[in-house]
């Protein structure tokens, strides 16, 4: 993820199923190094205390943060998947946010101590013989290990990056470096916003096409696509769930059965099931609420879940092996969960 998750939810056209996140203590890490990259975002490099190497990961991995307040937060990791000495992750400082990016922008120094979940991967980089990015903002971050891999693999690729101002776009010069691939920053200031459509008329049905950024801008990447027959073709990864949600439906009231304690809950009609849970101190971990991120995926045992979030895919939600329990509910009386 890119952005930290006010918000950053992890939603793209062909995830794959579900695989649960571990509600176990994180891994200790320390920050090692700090860098300015533009105005507004800051790149953070951390290593495990004892110095072995970190879970493997691909291009488009982010991990969960647990940051010394204790709150949880998603980033895209944006290093070399080869150097397991370090994770390095860019935090966009939103002073109108949940209070994440503004902690970490504060703390963020050598030697600070976080927690990190090991990475996961819901916006795989392909094999393809071209690439088409369009990245936008902190979207940026999940998209350049990919274009670093693409240029490693000799493919042919584009990258379109837009963003508010040039002062406020951050790995300009790292993607400019690149060989063997075209790249166009697109100030907002200074060009208007980035026209997809002559670029994906101009694109090989061949290419693959990545997405990462704002509402906005991915609703504009859609419309594009599928003006010009490249729908099937687009991966996208979202920053907000508000968009993508289904419509919420009449809320009515059921119990859970939390599995592991054989505890039975019940859930009114006026609260959500992810308050409830927290109340119960279920063993849940929560980032989002907003049914975007993935942290609160939770196994479902039995009874019929009421998914309302924006990540899983449609077949994902047929099958019901699992459920986002912050924004989700239940369509039969009583819900099963392994909690």
């Amino acid at each position: 993820m890119a952005s930290e998750l006010e918000g950053t939810p992890i939603s793209h056209t062909d995830s794959a199923l579900p695989r649960l996140v571990g509600t176990g203590d994180p891994m200790q890490v320390r920050i090692v190094r700090v860098e300015r990259e533009s105005t507004t975002v800051i790149s953070i490099e951390v290593a495990r205390e004892d110095g072995t190497a970190l879970p493997a990961w691909t291009p488009g991995a982010h991990v969960d943060a647990v940051l010394p307040s204790g709150r949880v937060r998603q980033y895209s990791l944006c290093g070399d998947p080869d150097d397991l000495a370090v994770y390095k992750f860019a935090v966009l400082r939103e002073d109108t946010g949940r209070g994440g990016s503004v902690e970490l922008h504060t703390i963020a120094a050598a030697g600070v101590s976080l927690g990190i979940r090991p990475p996961r991967n819901r916006f795989p980089f392909l094999d393809a013989p071209r690439y088409l990015f369009f990245a936008g903002g902190i979207g940026v971050t999940p998209l350049l290990p990919m274009a670093r891999a693409a240029a490693r693999q000799d493919r042919r690729f584009m990258f379109v990056y837009g963003g508010r101002t040039r002062a406020t776009m951050a790995f300009t010069a790292e993607l400019g470096a690149l060989q063997g691939g075209a790249v166009r920053i697109v100030p907002q200031d200074e060009f208007g916003h980035p026209l997809f459509d002559p670029l994906l008329r101009a694109s090989p049905p061949e290419t693959l096409v990545y997405a990462c950024g704002p509402a906005g801008m991915l609703r504009e990447a859609q419309a594009a696509a599928e003006r010009n027959g490249a729908a099937a073709r687009l991966r996208i990864e979202r920053f907000s769930a508000a968009e993508a949600a289904p419509l919420s439906r009449r809320d009515c009231a059921f119990d859970v059965v939390l599995n592991r304690s054989g505890r039975t809950v019940h859930v009114p009609a006026g609260r959500t099931l992810g308050s409830v849970l927290q109340e119960y101190g279920a063993e849940v971990t929560f980032s989002c609420e907003e049914g975007s991120c993935g942290t609160c995926e939770t196994r479902v045992l039995g009874g019929v879940p009421d998914h309302r979030d924006s990540y899983f895919s449609d077949d994902e939600r047929a099958c019901s092996r699992s459920m986002m329990v912050c924004v989700g509910r239940s369509l039969s009386a009583k819900l099963v969960l392994d909690a």
